[in-house]
């Protein structure tokens, strides 16, 4: 599991590093190589709280291209406007949505035909759901971000019983935050299981 310090101007709220694990490790290496992109264009998609924003705000910072957030709440005629202007300039142009593109209920659906052509040309980048190693990893950092002390002990008894996606780790890290500072205690095993019960709404696995 390998992290890395981003020359990021973040808001105080956002991860101090990014965790690269088997979820995102293809979408960093297509980022750090934009001039192989087709039409100089790439679309990453992603679960939700999975770093899609803080990747494009170190893709721009870093002076590989510029970026779009949230595509699919841009106006068409303005994204098809980037696109063209990507071509012109030859500088890449990272486009982030928060659902896939395609016909489907709950897909990102693109009305115009010129823009919906262009961007089937586009790479497609898709961060995926992460593996143990990866849940331990960024437990670790809400936790640095909290001031919470989470130690081998807790994440390798955490891992085994948390919700299996990025915000399901940012939730249950809130979750037990919130439980030790309203007891006035550090994080406990109870603290833990209560953490877990209320953020997957059921009984965790015994020990």
């Amino acid at each position: 599991m390998r992290q890395i310090a981003l020359p990021l101007s973040a808001a105080s709220d956002s991860p101090p590093r990014i965790v690269v694990g088997n979820a995102n490790a293809g979408v960093l290496d297509a980022l750090m190589e934009p001039g192989q992109w087709p039409f100089h264009t790439a679309i990453l998609t992603g679960p939700p709280r999975s770093g899609k924003s803080l990747l494009a705000r170190w893709f721009t910072e870093s002076g590989l291209g510029d970026a779009v957030d949230n595509a699919e709440t841009w106006d068409e005629d303005a994204l098809f406007h980037r696109w063209n202007r990507a071509q012109e300039s030859g500088r890449p142009l990272l486009i982030v949505a928060n659902r896939p593109r395609g016909t489907g209920e709950g897909c990102w659906q693109v009305s115009l035909p010129d823009l919906a052509s262009r961007l089937g040309a586009a790479l497609d980048l898709e961060i995926g759901e992460p593996d143990d190693a990866m849940l331990i990893a960024l437990m670790e950092v809400h936790a640095e971000m909290r001031g919470l002390v989470l130690d081998h002990s807790a994440t390798q008894y955490l891992v085994g019983r948390c919700e299996r996606s990025h915000v399901g780790v940012e939730r249950l890290v809130a979750a037990i935050d919130r439980l030790s500072l309203e007891r006035k205690q550090a994080p406990t095993m109870a603290i833990w299981r209560d953490a877990l019960i209320e953020t997957k709404g059921g009984a965790t696995k015994e020990d």
